[in-house]
């Protein structure tokens, strides 16, 4: 198990310079997790990053190796969400044309008005974890970019990585360049009503106590913890799920889920959703479907389910 850094040992680090930022006593006090009046409210939303085989790679500018029937681009899926009845559809990065424009962005927000959905949010790759330099200047830069598509789009939440330490780096460190990268792209957010959600995702934060101490560490009230039930690949990912879902702005179910050293199983969708619940947390639950099964056939039914354990 990667060794944690005490809590003591992490906050009070923070008040050292870190990534050119100095850190005031104010970083000391840890941030408390957010409290909701009322009862908890969930809402189902479908991440266009369950379908990702069959948008055309953006990056390579290649269309996928798949029957033309199945291609789908962000307003197809858009249009998908609108006939599977659900709230929410989270819109990954990954499939906006690479030269994203205003013109775009507002094409995009219209068709999902018109078509009565919500965009819940968009979710990014980014790693924070780079030393001083262009490539973190870069990240920043790129995670800063995408929040001003955020605004224009009309989505409140962006997912957000931490990356992993690079080689010669202490899980310390890194932590704190983490830190650091976080609480400046969450000024900018902040700025602009969005939050950040930085994702359990491996890395420096495979553990639920490291993400909980960066999280918890941040000076913003623009920054949770985007909660994805799939990623905690621990001894016990449910105890780690109910750990963070204080923290939640954002909420990822999957499918499934692997303990250490064990293989893959079916997730209990009833046991986090009675988790979320407990916890009070009122906002998003988007399906994230990564299974081996053709999503097209499997998506719907799982969705179906998440409608009655939301309700």
């Amino acid at each position: 198990m990667t060794h944690l850094v005490s809590r003591r040992s992490f906050l009070t680090s923070c008040a050292l310079s870190c990534g050119g930022v100095v850190f005031s006593t104010d970083c000391l006090r840890a941030t408390e997790p957010f409290r909701r009046t009322g009862p908890p409210r969930l809402l189902l939303s479908l991440a266009a990053y369950s379908f990702r085989q069959y948008f055309k790679d953006l990056t390579h500018e290649r269309e996928p190796d798949v029957e033309a029937s199945k291609r789908i681009d962000l307003f197809r899926f858009v249009d998908y969400c609108a006939e599977q009845g659900i709230t929410g559809a989270e819109l990954t990065s990954y499939y906006f044309p690479k030269e994203t424009n205003e013109e775009f962005l507002l094409k995009l927000r219209r068709h999902c008005f018109l078509r009565g959905v919500e965009v819940s949010g968009t979710a990014v790759g980014n790693t924070f974890t780079f030393p001083n330099g262009p490539k973190r200047d870069e990240q920043t830069r790129s995670v800063k970019t995408w929040i001003d598509h955020a605004a224009v789009l009309g989505a409140p939440h962006i997912r957000v990585f931490a990356g992993s330490a690079a080689r010669g780096v202490s899980q310390e460190e890194s932590k704190k360049l983490c830190l650091a990268a976080l609480e400046e792209c969450a000024d900018y957010a902040g700025r602009h009503g969005i939050f950040l959600g930085l994702e359990s995702h491996g890395g420096i934060v495979a553990e639920a106590e490291d993400l909980l101490d960066i999280v918890r560490s941040v000076r913003s009230p623009w920054v949770g913890i985007n909660l994805d039930s799939g990623n905690f690949h621990t001894e016990d990912p449910y105890g780690d799920f109910e750990r963070c879902a204080p923290y939640a702005v954002n909420v990822q179910l999957k499918a499934d889920l692997q303990r250490r050293g064990g293989k893959r199983e079916a997730a209990d969708m009833a046991k986090f959703v009675k988790l979320l619940r407990s916890a009070n947390y009122q906002g998003y639950v988007a399906l994230e479907y990564e299974s081996a099964e053709d999503p097209w056939k499997a998506v719907p039914p799982l969705l179906t389910q998440l409608k009655a354990l939301l309700a």
